[in-house]
């Protein structure tokens, strides 16, 4: 790493596997923690991510554990506050909501919840999140009315009461620009999805919508926290990275040949790859995808190094550009003295120093 003042990173682990067996999510919490992450990540796909989150805050006594993210629109806004309530005094204030809307089929064909348009649905839903968390600890009367939620009924017997660390950090996973900039308007981050974690993108679209939807709600430009989910291929030889690469590879390509994930192509002056990609998944083609990523466009989307040097290469790209990083934890544990030294350079500090 170069000398010089640098601005915090954040660092936090991932749970890549969506079918981690609930019983292997204690170990894989203790040994992020171990490792000197700030935080982890939990998804929802195969199980509901509150229990991932319950059971990794549980196992550990200094890692912020994040859901990555939750779909909130599979679920009422009470339920999720107590859920999120109950998990912010289990841990001591080490609990991050986030939250997403998901696609329409999924909300209600797997679901079966009513679909509405997503984006003025999600500022509501934070908007009764957060009234509840008001009535909760400050006693404030329950009250929240809009097109798609009214919440108004609080009876004692069900209040929790207060907590000792009230403030809870609610994020977005979001992809379109309304998401986007009702992030900026209501949450205190955004969590980017893995193809709109590359560094021009972040700079040039995600952070000005942003600010755009902080200033319409008078807060700071700066006020929402951009997490950046690379697909960060490394490794300790040249071969783990080049097969990490590869893997990447594939899953840009089968990513990109959905529509709703081509805008930041054509940022680039790639849409004709988009158009090519789509095809290809029309016909059914799959087996051909991987072959029409090139190496040039796997640099602009996945950064790349030997542990050694992939602190200096996220250095470069996100530094300035986001505030947070989430990476995926060595495949062999064997691995993980060398890239705790990883998680420590990118948080500025020695290998083994407290965080």
């Amino acid at each position: 790493m170069s000398g010089g003042k640098r601005r915090v990173i954040q660092v936090y682990a991932t749970i890549s596997d969506v079918r981690m067996p609930l019983a292997a999510v204690p170990d894989h919490a203790r040994r992020a923690e171990a490792l000197g992450f700030d935080g982890l990540i939990v998804p929802e796909a195969v199980h509901d991510g509150v229990l991932l989150a319950l059971l990794a805050l549980e196992h550990t006594s200094r890692l912020r554990v994040a859901t990555g993210v939750v779909v909130a629109f599979a679920r009422s806004p009470m339920l999720l506050a107590q859920d999120a309530w109950a998990l912010q005094r289990l841990s001591g204030g080490r609990f991050e909501l986030g939250l997403g809307p998901q696609v329409r089929g999924n909300v209600t064909r797997r679901f079966g919840m009513p679909w509405s348009a997503p984006a003025p649905r999600m500022r509501e839903y934070v908007g009764a999140l957060r009234a509840i968390f008001a009535c909760w600890q400050d006693g404030a009367e329950l009250r929240y009315e809009g097109e798609s939620y009214r919440i108004d009924r609080m009876q004692p017997f069900f209040h929790p009461g207060p907590i000792e660390h009230p403030h809870i950090p609610i994020a977005l996973g979001a992809v379109g620009p309304r998401m986007t900039r009702v992030a900026g308007e209501v949450a205190d981050a955004l969590i980017a999805h893995p193809t709109q974690s590359e560094p021009r993108w972040l700079r040039d679209v995600t952070r000005l919508r942003l600010a755009e939807g902080a200033r319409s709600t008078g807060r700071a430009p700066g006020a929402v926290r951009v997490v950046a989910n690379p697909m960060t291929a490394t490794g300790g030889t040249q071969r783990a990275v080049a097969a990490e690469r590869e893997q990447a590879r594939e899953v840009l390509a089968f990513t990109f040949a959905t529509p709703a994930y081509r805008a930041v192509l054509d940022h680039h002056g790639l849409g004709a790859l988009a158009d090519e990609l789509h095809a290809l998944a029309g016909r059914g083609e799959w087996s051909a995808l991987a072959g029409r990523v090139s190496d040039a466009v796997l640099d602009l989307f996945v950064p790349t190094g030997s542990f050694e040097a992939i602190p200096d290469v996220l250095r470069r790209r996100y530094e300035g550009v986001a505030d947070a990083l989430a990476l995926r934890m060595p495949a062999e544990p064997g691995d993980d003295g060398r890239f705790a030294k990883v998680v420590a350079a990118l948080q500025g500090r020695a290998a083994g120093a407290p965080n």
